[in-house]
């Protein structure tokens, strides 16, 4: 069962989303305005898995919403719920931190399915699980453990997005290789991402700071033109 937090002031569009969740097993928490929700995200009590926010809010701007939980480090996944015609709002929302997007009016089926991709995928906002034994490399202090989806440098945990997790571990699997821009967003975000090439940048940008703050072996390039790759630090 996942902890899902609903963002939307529309009643006639929280009240079957709710059901449909509840209905498939989830706890929820429904806000109709954005700070409340913030709160609640970063109170963690219980954490939550998953965020489906709406971006017109009465009291704040649901892209507001998005940043301030992902600056506070939520890790989990959201859902931006937008209507058809607001394409810049899908942009500016994914480069700030979204997973995916619904536009309205959308099918409830359609919702099912991109939850529960999105929580298969997610990293969960929850303290790890102790180091194992076999999670301590032996490549220089770096671990990517793809079934446990957790990023280790010597043994510590590297927190990490959904989105950052995925980037980091395709650039790993082809480490000292370029991977173009083209395959890092369709591999990473599939064929129901709708963003600019900036949502990479700014992933690729939060992933450096966060290897770089954990003293990683390595460091992602960038090639012009191309895309990024992997590379093992010297020394």
């Amino acid at each position: 069962m996942a902890t899902v937090v609903v963002v939307e002031d529309d009643d006639k569009i929280a009240a079957p989303l709710v059901r449909t969740l509840e209905r498939d097993g989830h706890a929820v928490d429904r806000f109709d305005q954005g700070q409340p929700a913030v709160d609640r995200v970063v109170a963690a009590d219980p954490p939550v898995d998953l965020i489906l926010l709406d971006l017109g809010l009465p009291d704040m701007d649901g892209i507001d919403v998005c940043r301030a939980v992902r600056e506070a480090g939520y890790l989990g996944g959201i859902i931006i719920l937008t209507a058809r015609d607001g394409e810049l709002d899908r942009v500016v929302g994914l480069d700030t931190g979204a997973d995916d997007y619904l536009a309205k009016p959308f099918g409830l089926a359609e919702l099912q399915a991109r939850t529960r991709a999105l929580l298969r995928r997610s990293t969960i906002n929850r303290a790890p699980d102790p180091p194992r034994a076999a999670a301590r490399p032996a490549d220089g202090g770096l671990h990517i453990d793809v079934d446990a989806r957790r990023v280790l440098v010597r043994g510590v945990d590297v927190p990490t997005t959904t989105k950052e997790f995925d980037v980091l571990a395709l650039l790993a699997a082809r480490r000292g290789a370029v991977v173009s821009r083209e395959t890092l967003i369709n591999e990473v975000w599939d064929e129901n991402w709708f963003g600019s090439t900036k949502t990479l940048d700014n992933t690729v940008g939060r992933l450096r700071g966060k290897l770089e703050g954990a003293d990683a072996p390595v460091r992602i390039t960038a090639v012009r033109g191309v895309g990024f790759r992997l590379e093992t630090q010297d020394g």
